[in-house]
């Protein structure tokens, strides 16, 4: 811990994944890590002045926690790349007068319906839509318009909870099963069809620098398994796609941080869906940094303080970065088979201990320099859930780069054919028979 009176800036982070402050040291800063119990790795404690545990969606929390510590050595900002801590981290900026963004902003970026209004605000072309608090409400917007609609929570993230329904009965059950997980109040939308691409940029004193275009690939349940950098599709749309990330930036008034913002690419042109006040989730900013060069995890930290500028434009992609989830059979992982030959192939793997889940998207930093690495994030022993939200990748991933898209996927086919994951489901007895899934 540095002592008062030190040169060496302060930051508050709250939440967010190891990445967001493994830079901490090589910026001669000090961090004050707000997380919740469990949901850290134990290694931040090593680049970190020292680490506090509050709910991160409890703004009174956040500062009964920071106020003191300001008081007595004062932050230069508080930051975050929590969803959840987004806008509790932005009142607490607030309140203890320092710079970053404003609450409302951030409070649009979370609220699909506000979002929603600041696009038509900006005169883009928005999906048709309505926030409905019953099923009457969810049925008579089906009728309207004529053919399959989504239901999602209006501050939802990580694909959980979506609902479609082609005809006013499926609303009607939908909205039972939308209640029955807890929520009362739903954004649906018109359905169109296409695929997913999303861009990655970087804002600094109102400036918004969009980097990449990311394209995603989604199971059945509309979780992101994948991701590539650049894009396997969507190129012809990059101007507008740019276009309407900064004007939903600007409509809003953010000022400074990452942001991941998702379109839809239908035969009319991109809808944008949402966007987000952090980095990209699923290992989106190491797919960034080894494609085109820009390591958001660092300049989370770096651009906010001036220590770092932000670039005038976002340099030309140099190779391609696939990262890929495993989605093994649910069950009680009882062993791995071919983490040898991967080893053996030059792929770098790193497991977690037998019994130990790690959080989050653990290794990120560790495989940097891997053209190919591996991360088991549960070892023997893990519970591995079924897919249902992208809190429920927890198996681990494989993260590639290669000269170019087609062949970042490829290595991660490679990888997936030669290793196994071998789990039994819990609820049979030991000596069960055993799934192998990739």
């Amino acid at each position: 811990m540095t002592a008062p009176g030190t040169a060496r800036r302060r930051v508050a982070v709250v939440g967010g994944q190891s990445h967001s402050v493994m830079a901490a040291p090589e910026l001669d800063l000090d961090v004050v890590l707000v997380h919740a119990p469990g949901m850290y790795e134990e290694k931040l404690h090593a680049c970190c002045e020292r680490i506090e545990h509050a709910d991160l969606s409890d703004a009174d929390a956040l500062f009964d926690v920071l106020a003191p510590l300001h008081a007595q050595r004062p932050f230069a900002r508080v930051l975050t790349t929590s969803e959840v801590g987004a806008v509790p981290t932005a009142e607490v900026t607030r309140r203890l007068g320092l710079p970053g963004n404003s609450p409302e902003a951030v409070g649009i970026l979370q609220d699909k319906a506000r979002t929603r209004a600041a696009l038509e605000r900006a005169g883009m072309p928005a999906v048709r839509h309505r926030v409905v608090q019953d099923a009457d409400a969810l049925a008579a917007f089906q009728r309207e318009i004529g053919g399959r609609i989504v239901l999602k929570p209006v501050d939802g993230t990580a694909s959980a909870d979506v609902h479609f329904a082609d005809d006013e009965h499926g609303a009607r059950r939908g909205w039972q099963q939308y209640t029955a997980a807890g929520h009362r109040r739903g954004l649906a939308e018109e359905f169109l069809a296409g695929p997913i691409i999303s861009v990655e940029s970087f804002s600094a004193a109102g400036r918004h620098l969009p980097v990449a275009l990311m394209t995603s690939v989604l199971d059945e349940h509309l979780v992101e398994m994948e991701h590539t950098v650049p894009g396997t599709y969507g190129a012809e749309w990059t101007e507008q796609l740019h276009e309407q990330t900064v004007a939903l930036l600007t409509e809003i008034g953010l000022l400074e941080g990452p942001t991941h913002t998702e379109f839809l690419l239908t035969p009319d042109g991109p809808r944008m869906l949402e966007s987000h006040a952090r980095m990209g989730g699923g290992g989106a900013p190491a797919a960034v940094r080894r494609a085109c060069g820009l390591d958001f995890s660092r300049m989370f930290l770096s651009v906010p303080l001036g220590l770092e500028p932000l670039p005038e434009q976002a340099p030309d992609p140099v190779a391609a970065a696939t990262v890929r989830f495993f989605a093994p059979q649910p069950g009680t992982i009882t062993g791995f088979d071919g983490i040898e030959a991967l080893e053996a192939s030059g792929v770098t793997v790193l497991r977690a201990p037998d019994g130990v889940t790690l959080p989050g998207v653990p290794g990120l930093t560790e495989l940097s320099e891997a053209a190919t690495g591996v991360m088991l994030a549960m070892g023997r022993g893990g519970t591995v859930p079924p897919i249902r939200a992208g809190w429920d990748r927890a198996m681990g991933y494989v993260i590639t780069t290669a000269p170019d898209a087609a062949a970042a996927r490829a290595r991660c086919d490679e990888v997936e054919h030669t290793m196994r994951i071998r789990t039994a489901a819990t609820a049979r007895p030991a000596s069960g028979s055993e799934a192998v899934a990739r």
